[in-house]
């Protein structure tokens, strides 16, 4: 039997099936369809003709627009219709004809997205991915499975990440690029195949990084991308002289990290 909420606003031509829990102001449109496992969370909203399925659960304040289908079987050939879970946070925005999917039972059975997030038309969240606060994925931007989007990311229109790709906190990545290779922190990257082409400076001025620290990011990125070593020997050379730079040490710890792909640089992956 669902739990609904008195306060619940629900269409007489949505589904709403039993099992379902229905928060406090949640607002569901006509033709909208809630599976008998999805918890909403006080004043989400579903706009006309969206679907939240699977074990879904949606945080306070979300807001889904026609056409989305957030909670949808993974798209993956090891799928063998193991029950797993979607888990969204407070806030985030699903536009028209955006595609989020549960987990898998292979690795955890858990895709996670946080808080404050904005998912414009027709982009795609796959299986397992972690997506942090604050990211902005644009239009027609692809993550496929596996993949990690750190805090306050922007994907520019049209852009693919491969499988199991990192990209770094506050990194900027610029309309339809190819991301194939982990994309540092505060990192810029642009094209097909994409290449690192500096620092989000934008992005880090917007975020209230003084001047003196993006210069000093600056300089240590130049030593772990024009070094003599390689990037991760010109990275961990560079540790102790930028210890007291947090936004420099994330860079460091990011690329000090275990992961299944390799580096962006501004010469990976580039013809020649």
């Amino acid at each position: 039997m669902s739990t609904i909420a008195a306060s619940a606003s629900i269409h007489a031509m949505a589904v709403v099936e039993d099992g379902a829990v229905i928060g406090e102001n949640v607002k569901i449109g006509p033709f909208c369809h809630v599976g008998p496992k999805v918890v909403l969370g006080d004043n989400v909203e579903l706009l006309a003709h969206s679907v939240v399925s699977g074990r879904t659960t949606l945080g306070k304040g979300c807001r889904v627009f026609p056409m989305a289908v957030i909670g949808g079987d993974p798209q993956s050939v090891h799928h063998g219709g193991e029950e797993t879970t979607l888990r969204v946070g407070d806030n985030c925005t699903f536009r028209e004809g955006v595609t989020v999917n549960t987990g898998t039972a292979d690795f955890g059975g858990q895709t996670i997205v946080g808080n404050n997030n904005l998912f414009l038309a027709n982009s795609h969240i796959a299986h397992d991915c972690r997506v942090g606060n604050n990211v902005i994925m644009s239009n027609n931007v692809m993550l496929a499975g596996h993949v990690t989007i750190e805090d306050r990311v922007i994907l520019g229109g049209g852009c693919a990440v491969h499988q199991f790709t990192r990209v770094g906190r506050q990194a900027f990545v610029g309309g339809l690029s190819a991301v194939s290779y982990d994309v540092i922190p505060y990192g810029m990257l642009n094209g097909n195949p994409g290449l690192l082409s500096g620092l989000n400076v934008v992005g880090m001025t917007r975020a209230g990084v003084d001047r003196a620290t993006i210069h000093t990011v600056r300089r240590a990125y130049k030593a772990i991308f024009e070094g003599d070593g390689s990037i991760r020997d010109n990275a961990a050379a560079i540790r102790d002289e930028y210890a007291d730079c947090e936004q420099v040490i994330q860079i460091l710890d990011f690329i000090a990290a275990e992961s299944d792909r390799a580096l962006s640089s501004p010469t990976r992956g580039q013809k020649g």
